[in-house]
Formats: C-alpha cells, structure tokens, sequence
C-alpha cells in the first residue's frame, strides 16, 4: 500500500475513529520524543498515565456504545 493510499484510507475513516487513534497513539509517540531527546521512558508508565486522564468526551460518546480494546 502506498503512502497516497494510506492517507485516503484516513481522510475515509470517520471523525470518533480518527480521535480514537490519536488517543491511543499518544504513549508511543511520547515515548519516541523522550527518546529522541535520549530520555526513554517506560510505555507501561506512559500508558498507565493515560489511562488516569479522563478521554475528550466524544470517545467517551463512542466508548459507551462499543468496548474500547487496549
């Protein structure tokens, strides 16, 4: 799949998707800036972290409705 395929696939998915996958992308892309800055930090940590920070409240619209897998 091409680069070009990958984003139309994106701009196709709906908005509660999008949110959700920046949601759950939010501990690794941390952990590759702490990285980058030769600081690594524990996923498990930072996953822990945001487990305790309350979600936007469309993803809690959409989590009601459907279980969010981890």
């Amino acid at each position: 799949m091409t680069w070009i395929e990958n984003i139309e696939r994106w701009r196709q998915l709906p908005a509660e998707e999008k949110l959700l996958r920046r949601w759950k992308a939010i501990p690794r892309d941390v952990a590759q800036s702490m990285a980058f800055e030769r600081e690594p930090v524990e996923m498990s940590l930072l996953q822990g972290i945001l487990d305790r920070i309350e979600p936007p409240a469309l993803l809690k619209q959409h989590g009601a409705s459907s279980p969010t897998p981890r």
